[in-house]
């Protein structure tokens, strides 16, 4: 399966899964603008924001997510900085009810349901996951300056609504360094009417500084 890889062993040992290397390199949450975080769809309003949570509380079965009218669940994530996205674990519940695919955006503030339909920039199918087991890799040259990332979940493996236990997010985080903005005005396609000399509107270029 495209972009999917084993965080750690999925069979036998999991004493690995509680160490402090762990709880750091999924830290993401930590720089999560959690005030301007959207879940749209949720049954409990704010219930979103609560599986962005610790390593350690992971598997925590009380801060949860469900979906409300139907199974579909869309975040939008703002960051504090820019991160560089490396891995995403989705941990939900053993039956149907857990999540079947994952779409992501970059960058796109803000998105609805509708602005979901346009073509994500990298796409999952997820597997049964309930402790946090499964890490999907994503591309990190398409991920690499990410101050806002929407994770949309279309599906689940057949029930009326979608529970999520918990979404990790595994990179790096820096600082954003914020400039001030210049507005250019230029012609993008000149009217020949406009101008004295004989000017051919498709020999022009423009370079934008």
């Amino acid at each position: 399966m495209s972009g999917h890889r084993h965080g750690h062993s999925c069979e036998g040992d999991h004493d690995h899964d509680e160490t402090p290397e762990m709880g750091l390199q999924y830290s993401l949450y930590q720089k999560i603008d959690k005030e301007n975080l959207e879940c749209l769809n949720e049954a409990v309003e704010g219930s979103g924001k609560e599986v962005f949570k610790t390593w350690e509380d992971r598997l925590n079965t009380v801060k949860i997510v469900e979906s409300d009218v139907d199974e579909e669940l869309l975040f939008n994530i703002p960051f504090t900085g820019n991160i560089k996205l490396k891995g995403i674990i989705v941990a939900g519940r053993d039956d149907e009810s857990h999540p079947s695919k994952m779409r992501l955006f970059k960058n796109r503030p803000h998105m609805t349901f509708d602005d979901a339909r346009i073509k994500a920039d990298q796409e999952f199918e997820l597997h049964h996951d309930t402790q946090a087991n499964l890490e999907y890799a994503t591309k990190v040259v398409t991920f690499s300056s990410v101050y806002h990332l929407t994770i949309h979940f279309p599906s689940n493996f057949g029930s009326d609504s979608t529970h999520i236990l918990y979404i990790g997010l595994r990179g790096e985080w820096q600082e954003a360094h914020h400039h001030g903005v210049t507005i250019c005005t230029y012609e993008a396609r000149p009217n020949v009417a406009d101008h004295k000399a004989d000017v051919n509107p498709d020999s022009l270029t423009h370079e934008i500084l």
